[in-house]
């Protein structure tokens, strides 16, 4: 471990402009980035007396073994250039802030031919039409039922769409008018586009535009003694305000501001976000993170507002922009000016960020703050436990197995396989005992085929730890010029994440397994850099390389469910991947020999029906939709298909295939 003596910078050799920094570890993998007014200053704070540092700060320092700082023309390139290596590099001591539930979208399938609303979760995708995030999923979906009454869009999958137009008969939603069913042709693209815009204006917020327009339909069709028509619409209207009705308006009407507030303790920071539009709270949002750094509130709110923006994860406005005209916070930011001029280039028009004193912008704001605080302190009451029972963990096995530290980077390894065809091999990782999904890996083991549980192993450890070595070798190479160790390919763009080496490894399996993989590690030099165990599963016995006798650790330890929790996750994350593989197989094999299938239509197929489950329920009709399909092709592939089955029909005897 080294010591903040041993690289801090020499006496005025830090430059007192305005930049970016950068603290490596000995591999030279950035661990922590910031930005600075003046590069002196901030830097020298890091090497005052310890004592006055943050204990997070403290253990950044004593992790770190270089300090790199890379100067720019003023805080606007400094703020950008901090973004811009956070999400490169993905430091481990820089604030992460994550949901502290998940939120629920409402997404409107623009880009198609005939729109779809729905409610879901996860990741946009481009061309489609975002709003929220709003709190409850099921006041979304209770809104969107009543707003179905006035504006009968689509809101049926894919598959339900293509049944209906090949039976040419619409859903239920079609007859009790829930959609104006152009499966079926009641109504044109461009009239269904037209529904679909002003679904989509009412959750813009222009209500009142829509609501005189429902009230002048009504009018007309009375005048024409058309009352039945005047009566659906006069419903309609009815529904209408009831949905208006469920958000109240809080700032005057045509208002868009996001209203940002924090509440935080030395170890945790909540931020709790209101997104105002049109006047009303149309969506809302909150996440939790560990505090880092000893940062003031303006400066963790500061670099908060400029993730949230640049990863478009707010509520779209009336111009497609997720950043409104206002962003209210509840205190003075450092680089207040600077955000402005980022958020208002972003978002092609003027965007101001206010601290309100008084009046309803205010009364606002301190709902907000209130929302935050109550979530920090849910927060920590859920998680107080899990916090203190993973430091318990990491500490239990330091002593167990007498490392000189805890274990705080672990990495499983596990492989899945049938009968020993499809091998593939799996690679978890842990940091600070939480998965890190974004370091998960996959291996095709190709190099042979057979029940080798050992030598596939042996490969899959070779190949990551290789990478390992070779990743040092190039960073060893590119040196460290001005920008310090470079970290990312330079041919394919792509961060070396195999460049951080473990400390501690876990193999499913006993002392055979072990001592394979600690061949491994001798044969690379690595055996005394990296710490590695065996999980058996029968008794849950510790193995360890060259020792004739397991490690027993007690059944209620902390550390022994931490290792369970490893190699379990590897064993998933390796059967998900083999069964993937195995599926794709079975397609590709049931469909080798149809007449007139070649390479780009079975990718067709695999790419739109995904499993021989799915494919096997595909109608003729549902394969003639498909690009490149024409009649004849379509009926050779059921008929493939159906060999098939009648070969399986056969074999009934032979039960359920299980996972290796």
């Amino acid at each position: 471990m080294t010591t903040p003596v041993s690289f801090r910078p020499a006496p005025g050799s830090i430059p007192t402009e305005p930049g970016v920094y950068r603290f490596c570890d000995p591999h030279g993998q950035v661990i922590y980035v910031g930005k600075a007014k003046n590069l002196r200053n901030r830097l020298n704070s890091y090497f005052a007396d310890p004592g006055s540092l943050h204990p997070r700060t403290q253990t950044m320092l004593r992790t770190a073994a270089s300090v790199n700082w890379t100067v720019v023309h003023n805080e606007l390139e400094a703020l950008q250039l901090e973004y811009t290596w956070i999400k490169q590099f993905d430091p481990r001591f820089n604030i992460k802030y994550r949901d502290d539930k998940s939120y629920p979208w409402l997404c409107v399938t623009w880009s198609e031919e005939y729109p779809r609303v729905f409610v879901g979760r996860g990741a946009k995708r481009k061309g489609w039409r975002y709003y929220g995030p709003f709190a409850q999923a099921w006041a979304v979906r209770e809104s969107v039922d009543l707003l179905l009454r006035v504006f009968p869009m689509r809101s049926c999958s894919n598959g339900v769409f293509r049944n209906a137009v090949a039976a040419n008969r619409p859903c239920l939603l079609g007859y009790i008018g829930k959609c104006a069913a152009p499966c079926v042709g009641r109504v044109s693209a461009e009239e269904h586009r037209e529904i679909a815009d002003d679904f989509c204006a009412f959750w813009a917020g222009q209500t009142r535009g829509l609501e005189r327009k429902l009230t002048s339909r009504m009018r007309q069709a009375a005048e024409q003694q058309e009352y039945e028509r005047a009566a659906v619409l006069r419903d309609s209207l009815d529904a209408l305000r009831q949905a208006t009705e469920k958000n109240a308006i809080v700032l005057p009407e045509g208002t868009d501001a996001d209203v940002l507030a924090v509440a935080a303790d030395p170890l945790e920071v909540a931020v709790q976000v209101f997104h105002v539009r049109s006047g009303r709270v149309r969506g809302e949002r909150g996440w939790v993170a560990d505090r880092t750094d000893d940062r003031e509130v303006g400066e963790l709110i500061e670099g908060f507002l400029v993730s949230l923006y640049a990863d478009e994860q707010g509520f779209q406005t009336n111009n497609g922009s997720t950043i409104p005209s206002q962003v209210i916070v509840e205190t003075e930011l450092p680089s207040g000016a600077v955000l402005e001029e980022l958020l208002s280039e972003q978002r092609g028009a003027r965007v101001r960020v206010q601290v309100p004193q008084r009046g309803p912008k205010r009364a606002l704001l301190d709902t907000v703050a209130r929302n935050a605080a109550e979530a920090l302190a849910i927060h920590k009451t859920r998680r107080a436990s899990d916090l203190n029972t993973r430091s318990q963990a990491l500490e239990e096995l330091q002593e167990a197995l007498g490392m000189a530290s805890a274990p705080l980077r672990i990495e499983g390894f596990d492989i899945s396989h049938l009968q020993g065809t499809e091998v593939v091999g799996s690679m978890v990782v842990f940091e600070d005992a939480l998965p890190r999904k974004s370091e998960y890996r996959r291996f095709v083991i190709k190099s042979f085929e057979g029940s080798n549980d050992i030598a596939a192993m042996d490969e899959v450890l070779r190949r990551r730890f290789k990478r390992l070595l070779a990743d040092r070798e190039a960073m060893a190479a590119t040196g460290a010029d001005d920008d310090g160790p470079v970290l990312v390919d330079p041919v394919t763009g792509v961060p070396r994440k195999f460049a951080y080496a473990p400390s501690m490894v876990v193999v499913d399996g006993g002392l055979a397994q072990v001592n394979a993989a600690q061949q491994v590690l001798d044969d690379l030099g690595l055996a005394d850099e990296v710490m590695l165990v065996g999980l058996a599963k029968r008794l849950e016995e510790v193995w360890l390389p060259g020792e004739e006798y397991p490690l027993i650790l007690p059944r209620a330890s902390e550390a022994l469910y931490l290792l369970q929790r490893v190699r379990d996750e590897s064993h998933r994350f390796a059967i998900t991947h083999h069964r993937g593989r195995r599926s794709k197989a079975m397609v590709e094999s049931v469909l080798d020999g149809v007449p007139g299938l070649g390479e780009v239509r079975r990718a067709t197929l695999l790419a739109h029906f995904g499993s021989l489950r799915k494919l096997r329920s595909a109608t003729l009709d549902e394969l003639r939709l498909l690009p490149g399909f024409g009649p004849a092709t379509a009926q050779a592939v059921l008929d493939a298909l159906a060999a098939e089955d009648a070969g399986q029909a056969i074999n009934t005897a032979t039960g359920e295939v299980i996972d290796q």
